[in-house]
Formats: C-alpha cells, structure tokens, sequence
C-alpha cells in the first residue's frame, strides 16, 4: 500500500514538472524580455538626449545670427554683443590643455600596462612609488572640479604668478583631465591580447616596437575615446576655468591673457544677465562645436589607425 502511495506522488510530480519544449519557451520569452526591457532603457535614454538637444538647439536658433557669431560680448550685465571671442578662447583652452594632458596622460597609461610589473619586480621603492601613483590616479578621477580650480588658483595664479590666464587654466584643466585619459589609456591597453604581445616577441621585435606598432593601433580606439571625454569635459567645466582663467570678453593676445569659455558665457548669461535667450543660443553653439569636435577627431583617429596597421 506505501508502495503504490508513494509511485502515485512521484507520477505526479514528474506530471507536474514542465517539458524541454516548455522550458525552452520560457527561456526563449525571458530573453526576449530582457532585450526589450534593455532595448526600452536605450531607446528612452537616446530620446532624452535628442529631447534636451533638440530643445536647446530650437529655442537657442531665433539668437543665431552672423552679427551674434562675429561680434564679441558687450560685457556688463545687459547680455549685450555676440560670442566670437568666447568661442575662440574655447578652442584655444581645449588645444593648449589636450596638448599637455594628453601626451602625458597616454604615457603613463603605457607605463603602467607595459612596463611597471617588470619595474616593480626589481627594486621595493619603485613597486611602491607604482602603487602610490595608481591610487592617487583612482583618488584624483573622483575629485570634484571645484577642487582642481582651487588648486589652480593656489598654485598656479597665486604661488607662480601667472595670473588670471590661459597658461593657468590649460595647466589647471591639464591636471583635471589627466585621471581620465590615464584610465581610460589602461583599459584600451589592458583590452589587447596577450597574444598579439607574444606574437610580436615572438617574431624578434623589440618591446618598444610591439608597443609602438602592435598594440598602440590597436588600443588607439578607446584611448581616443578617452580623449574625447577629455575634450567635452574641458568645453563643459565652468568651476575650474571660473577661478583660473578669469572672465575677460577680450580676446586673448597670449597664453598669459586671460579669457571667457563658452561655458563660462552661459553661466554667466544666465546668473548675471536677464538675456536668457542669449544664454540658449550660446548653448546652442556649444553644443555644435562638441559634436563637430568629436566627428573630428573620431575621423582622424580612424585615419591614424590605418596609417599605424598599414592598411
């Protein structure tokens, strides 16, 4: 009798359970599910960023015009004039500071991947001098702008006397922008086979060969990448440039002038002056030359690329 009880409840149990087919249904729907929740999350994210975009770009283009873009701003607190200046100390800032930022921010990133684990085998001091520069690369990624500014201020402006000028700004957004191009020069390396290293050995070259002509060309994608957010960064920061470049609607002589970023102009627009709309053209604008600047580089990177594989 326990005998038959017991064979009863394992028939259904086994009855019970689902079938390959209708397992293979439910993970099919639940994947189905995932990629549309994800494809969902994508779309709504692109449609803000074409919403604030578009927004910006359609209220700010009844300011546009060639007197707007030709003319420098009137200074004051009445929003009067145009941009020109702003926008030519925007591209001044941004090529003085990638200048100094990115060569050595790029260094250090192949120092790290490539040549600190055999460095820091051989001698204690320069395995912990390694250990302190990556941790204060990690503390310095998530320091506040303002902080950078302060430094600037201090060192720069004050200790050095350089003043209120480009060459105190660019030195200021240099060490600002340095943790991310180191970074971001990390992981592209770090993305690379170890195999297209070995290779490379393999065949007589010599390390500075496999990194100047196997891995850099390969990796050079994502260090643009972070060159990139370098320069976005750079066009966008108000705090830093606010105590280090000063607020000057004249165009700069020299790097020892002192100037007005675009994003300088905003917030200034915007909190000093009643000339909204001016504000939102010159965003406008802004928002112009970060994409073209992009497109850009994207384009000459791609061309670098060919050029270092020997396509």
């Amino acid at each position: 009798m326990n005998t038959s009880l017991t064979n009863e409840k394992r028939f259904a149990l086994r009855k019970k359970q689902p079938t390959p087919k209708q397992n293979l249904k439910r993970r099919k729907l639940s994947q189905k599910i995932a990629f549309g929740f994800f494809w969902l999350m994508g779309l709504i994210a692109i449609a803000v960023l074409f919403w604030i975009v578009g927004y910006v770009l359609a209220k700010g283009a009844s300011s546009i015009n060639l007197e707007f873009l030709t003319t420098r701003p009137a200074g004051g607190f009445d929003g009067e004039g145009g941009i020109s200046t702003t926008i030519v100390t925007t591209i001044y800032l941004v090529l003085f500071t990638i200048v100094i930022a990115a060569p050595l921010g790029v260094g250090a990133g192949i120092y790290f991947v490539e040549y600190a684990n055999e460095a820091q085998n051989h001698n204690k001091f320069v395995r912990w001098l390694i250990k302190t520069a990556r941790t204060g690369v990690e503390i310095l990624a998530g320091v506040p702008s303002i902080i950078f500014g302060l430094f600037g201020f201090a060192v720069f402006v004050s200790y050095m006397k350089l003043g209120f000028s480009l060459l105190s700004a660019g030195l200021s957004g240099a060490c600002m922008v340095l943790p991310v191009i180191i970074r971001t020069t990390e992981e592209a390396l770090l993305a690379v086979p170890d195999s297209y290293r070995q290779a490379s050995l393999g065949l007589g070259a010599t390390k500075w060969q496999t990194v100047t002509g196997v891995i850099l060309p390969t990796a050079l994608p994502g260090i643009v990448t972070g060159i990139v957010l370098s320069v976005g960064r750079i066009i966008s920061e108000t705090a830093v440039f606010w105590v280090t470049l000063g607020g000057s609607y004249r165009l700069p002589q020299n790097l020892m002038s002192s100037g007005r970023t675009l994003a300088l102009h905003v917030y200034m627009l915007a909190t000093e002056t009643r000339a909204f709309d001016k504000a939102l053209g010159t965003s406008a604008i802004l928002i112009i030359i970060i994409i073209l600047l992009n497109l850009a580089i994207n384009i000459t990177s791609r061309r670098f690329q060919k050029r270092l594989s020997g396509k």
